[in-house]
């Protein structure tokens, strides 16, 4: 971030700090959404550098925050105008920027496998869906309700084997079988505790169903 004016480290911390939490955003003239006012959350903002007008910031955001218009706001508020001079992105969900690779170790795993069939470096490359969806607290179903899951039946507590604590109503879940294969995404409609406690009733309702049917035998019909 470079600011347009002379501003002390102590005034620059300040004003940073005010940014933590719920703020306010309209999205820039060259963007692919609507420019109406919404709310972002910034969940962490630190100032780590700061020499010569140049500052350092970590910023840890909900999906959809504008970083540009965040750095033109912070210098708003201080007076003297900011903008944006590079921008690095550390993480994206459960990705860290450690886990990346470059498009040549891609090419040279793919050239790997074609020339003498060795899938392991490509394995390293290519996670499974499952690793994605791992911090997504999980509701683990029976085989014999898999297969009316995947036809967007909702899910309901005879078919549940086991779950992870803590769920609430509205929370996202991931549905998985007993092999730890994902099989929708799903929005709870009771708590671990009554799913627990209940012996009928809905469970969950899926919102994107992931498995193919027919992968586990009907048993529903």
């Amino acid at each position: 971030m470079y600011l347009h004016g002379d501003v002390g480290y102590e005034r620059l911390n300040e004003v940073i700090a005010k940014f933590h939490g719920d703020i306010f955003q309209r999205p820039p003239v060259r963007s692919s959404v609507k420019r109406k006012l919404r709310v972002r959350k910034i969940h962490k903002i630190d100032l780590l550098e700061y020499e010569d007008r140049y500052a350092l910031i970590r910023v840890k955001c909900q999906a959809g925050t504008y970083i540009r218009k965040l750095i033109h706001d912070i210098g708003q508020v201080l007076l003297v105008g900011a903008s944006m001079s590079e921008l690095r992105r550390i993480a994206a969900g459960s990705f860290t920027e450690n886990e990346a690779v470059t498009l040549q170790q891609l090419l040279q795993a793919y050239n790997t496998w074609r020339e003498s069939g060795d899938e392991a470096p490509l394995r390293r490359i290519f996670r499974p869906m499952e690793y994605v969806l791992r911090k997504l607290p999980m509701i683990i179903i029976k085989d014999t309700a898999v297969d009316a899951i995947c036809h967007g039946a909702p899910l309901t507590v005879r078919g549940i084997s086991k779950l992870s604590p803590n769920i609430q109503p509205k929370d996202i879940v991931v549905i998985m079988t007993l092999k730890s294969e994902a099989v929708a995404i799903a929005e709870a409609s009771m708590s671990s505790e009554e799913m627990l406690s209940s012996s009928r009733g809905i469970a969950a309702k899926p919102m994107r169903v992931l498995m193919d049917r027919g992968v586990y035998p009907p048993a529903w019909r």
